[in-house]
């Protein structure tokens, strides 16, 4: 079964309230392929290699987190981008990304979907007068050492964190994925015991032991990883078309 694109794009954009959100970059339909889809390759970046991927996949429509057009980029259509939009253009591949809508999502967003995965009770948002908080505050239904969360962590995601342990159990927690370290001082001031996040910076270390609160960083793509694997089965689901999710492994 095939529908057609201009519909899907139209339900996605009405299903993650794209147009309510400020972002980084565009998010919707970032590049115009054929005009029905079958079949969507979802991958947390589009990279070359998810992109020869979705070509070898005959796929009609690349579902990412990460797409293009950041606003800090140099939009001049050289090397590297010259290369991913030509593989798309050539393919007549359609490019569809979202950022800040899959990570704040409250059924298929990043952070809902990764407090899944660890087994962690949702309390409210990280920042809950910002309109644009992506992070959660939740807690754990037994308390946990340090130590064994990050081994929970490292179960689930199938990496090692990077644990800056406290000295007390965690029971309360906040999470924001990807590169949202910056957030620790917010978990500090909402109480939790300890922070989760993908990346790790220098201060963050000093920030998490200053304040006795345990820090992991469990990398910006393991905690990326779900959101858009749930939006594509979301999808497919409402479609009936196909989708299929291919794991471009990234260490970071």
């Amino acid at each position: 079964m095939a529908i057609d694109l201009k519909t899907l794009v139209a339900e996605c954009d009405r299903y993650l309230d794209a147009a309510r959100i400020s972002d980084y970059c565009p998010n919707g339909l970032q590049v115009e392929g054929r005009g029905e889809v079958r079949r969507i390759v979802s991958g947390v970046t589009a990279s070359q290699a998810l992109l020869e991927a979705a070509v070898a996949a005959q796929a009609d429509l690349v579902l990412v987190h990460h797409g293009y057009f950041w606003k800090s980029e140099n939009p001049c259509v050289v090397g590297m981008k010259q290369r991913r939009l030509k593989t798309l253009l050539s393919h007549d591949l359609s490019l569809l990304a979202y950022h800040l809508p899959l990570d704040m999502h409250p059924e298929v967003g990043n952070n809902v979907q990764l407090a899944a995965r660890l087994g962690l009770g949702i309390e409210g948002p990280l920042e809950p007068g910002n309109p644009r908080s992506v992070g959660l505050v939740g807690h754990l239904a037994q308390p946990l050492a340090p130590e064994a969360l990050a081994a929970r962590v490292a179960q689930a995601l199938g990496r090692t964190p990077l644990l800056v342990a406290a000295d007390r159990p965690i029971r309360r927690i906040a999470w924001c994925t990807g590169a949202a370290q910056g957030y620790i001082e917010q978990a500090v001031a909402a109480g939790v015991d300890a922070y989760l996040s993908g990346e790790v910076s220098e201060a963050t270390v000093h920030c998490a032991r200053e304040n006795g609160i345990s820090f992991i960083a469990a990398g910006h793509h393991a905690t990326e990883r779900y959101g858009v694997q749930a939006l594509g089965e979301y999808l497919a689901r409402r479609f009936a078309i196909e989708h299929r999710f291919i794991d471009i492994d990234n260490p970071a």
